[in-house]
């Protein structure tokens, strides 16, 4: 007999998994396709797909799990090599008590402003998705009396440093390097902080220069935010992998109307197909409704493996504690280094520019 601790978490696990079928389309016949090939279903109209930006895009949301703020900030870490040469680090932001951390910094390819945000630690996945089964809309987002998110998502973004940091490293950044465009990027619990952000920047500076990318992010709104969202933040794209399960969380109930979770456009599915020894590719572009039933909705997405590698990169932290990180005690490279309310903020820019009025 098994003891209740194990009895209760194995009943949740089993809620939960009747919650997904129930959420989820059952999934389709696999496709055929040619040995090797890779192939992609395109939709008209909408910001394009750029595959080879999504493989460099990705390089930085795996660099940001990097606990070690020292190679992380000169970049120098194992993840902070290959496509992503040449990147200069603005600013990194660890806020400890909330177990968050991002990045700033100008990249030379894409020649942009890079911001990246890290996702919930690989221990702590599987708690934080059973979590994820029953978040519930809790919070109306400003300016729009029908647009609900949840408050963990919303307030981990906005009520905590990082935004403040955040907007006053992008006005450095634009002070120093010139009016660069925004790419801002991150993974899982990341992705829903990403989203928030490039909303911020989008009403801020404008929807033309900002560009979101995820992976594997949960939904973190209504129907009525999910279409705000894909108003304000046009140039968005959210990758999805074969059986994540995270994309299918929280719950979508299509006949709940705008009492459901609903994910915003537009999506790019990662999946194979194997037809005997033949594997095949895909990359598919999925309809601009958010809830494409052909792309990941068209499987039951169970798999926290397809959660933690995107593109062959991995993602999630190099280290086994909660919210674990090293630091040089000296080093040039920083311009300053703050500790205030439990949070860690290593910059380029010189303390004075810390007391500058925030945007």
């Amino acid at each position: 007999m098994l003891p209740r601790g194990r009895m209760a978490k194995a009943a949740v696990l089993v809620v939960a998994g009747l919650l997904l079928l129930l959420s989820s389309s059952p999934p389709p016949a696999a496709a055929a396709g040619r040995g090797g090939e890779l192939r992609m279903k395109h939709s008209d109209g909408g910001y394009s797909y750029n595959r080879t930006l999504a493989h460099i895009l990705v390089q930085y949301a795996s660099a940001v799990y990097t606990s070690d703020l020292t190679s992380l900030f000169t970049w120098t870490c194992p993840r902070c090599q290959g496509d992503t040469k040449g990147f200069e680090m603005i600013e990194i932001i660890v806020d400890v008590e909330n177990c968050l951390q991002a990045f700033v910094g100008v990249a030379p390819d894409p020649q942009s402003i890079i911001i990246a945000f890290r996702g919930t630690q690989e221990h702590s996945v599987s708690n934080w998705i059973e979590d994820l089964f029953w978040k519930q809309l809790d919070v109306t987002y400003p300016g729009m009396p029908d647009a609900m998110v949840h408050h963990g998502f919303y307030t981990a973004y906005y009520n905590t440093t990082m935004r403040h940091e955040i907007l006053k490293s992008v006005r450095w950044a634009r002070k120093t390097y010139g009016r660069l465009p925004i790419n801002v990027v991150g993974h899982s619990m990341g992705g829903a902080l990403a989203s928030f952000c490039a909303l911020d920047l989008s009403v801020k500076f404008g929807s033309q220069e900002v560009q979101l990318m995820t992976f594997g992010q949960p939904r973190v709104g209504n129907p009525a935010f999910a279409a705000y969202f894909s108003e304000q933040v046009p140039r968005t794209i959210r990758v999805t992998h074969q059986n994540d399960i995270v994309p299918h969380l929280p719950p979508y109930f299509c006949y709940l109307g705008q009492w459901t979770y609903h994910h915003f456009s537009r999506e790019v599915w990662l999946h194979e197909t194997i037809i005997g020894n033949v594997v095949t590719k895909n990359e598919t572009i999925c309809d601009g409704s958010g809830e494409d039933p052909t792309c990941s909705r068209s499987v039951y997405g169970r798999s926290v493996a397809d959660h933690l590698e995107y593109y062959g990169v991995t993602l999630h932290a190099d280290s086994r504690g909660t919210c674990q990180f090293v630091i040089a005690p000296t080093n040039t490279a920083y311009g300053s280094v703050l500790e205030v309310d439990r949070v860690i903020i290593l910059a380029r820019y010189p303390q004075e520019w810390h007391a500058v009025e925030s945007i």
